[in-house]
């Protein structure tokens, strides 16, 4: 006969068990293949380039009648649209380059430039629209490269 082990939470009341932080990706990342430029920087990141990036993501909100803060496919569903992509400021004549060559599903455009900064912000304003009304915070952090790392 199977061991039964009870507690003090059982279905709906797990949403009495108080806020709890889930996180993906903090020993391992997730990691995925961008390419981008800085269109206006004086130096060599104005080149197109791309990175391994490395990400992570802590998410922090009540727990689900599934028992879960959120399911770890929607957070990486949301990081995998970049997965494989170019990342472009909108304006940067390569959006155009790309489109004419047939390339346009290739790229995404940002209202800013490419940055790992920019890019964690914008990841945690994704997750925050696509995750359920349960997620109190979310919070992303987007590492270029070993020496540079945006978030948390």
């Amino acid at each position: 006969m199977p061991e039964r082990i009870s507690g003090s939470y059982s279905g709906s009341a797990l949403a009495d068990a108080g806020e709890r932080t889930l996180h993906v990706g903090k020993d391992r990342p997730i990691r995925i293949s961008t390419g981008h430029r800085i269109q206006h920087h004086a130096g060599k990141c104005s080149r197109p380039h791309g990175h391994n990036y490395e990400i992570s993501v802590s998410v922090t909100g009540e727990l689900t009648d599934e028992g879960w803060v959120v399911d770890k496919g929607d957070v990486t569903a949301v990081i995998d649209e970049w997965d494989h992509r170019f990342l472009l400021e909108d304006g940067d004549p390569l959006v155009d380059a790309f489109e004419q060559s047939g390339d346009g599903d290739a790229i995404v455009v940002l209202d800013y430039p490419p940055t790992a900064e920019v890019m964690s912000v914008i990841l945690e304003e994704r997750l925050e629209d696509e995750l359920p009304d349960t997620v109190t915070d979310v919070a992303v952090a987007v590492a270029e490269t070993g020496e540079l790392c945006s978030g948390f």
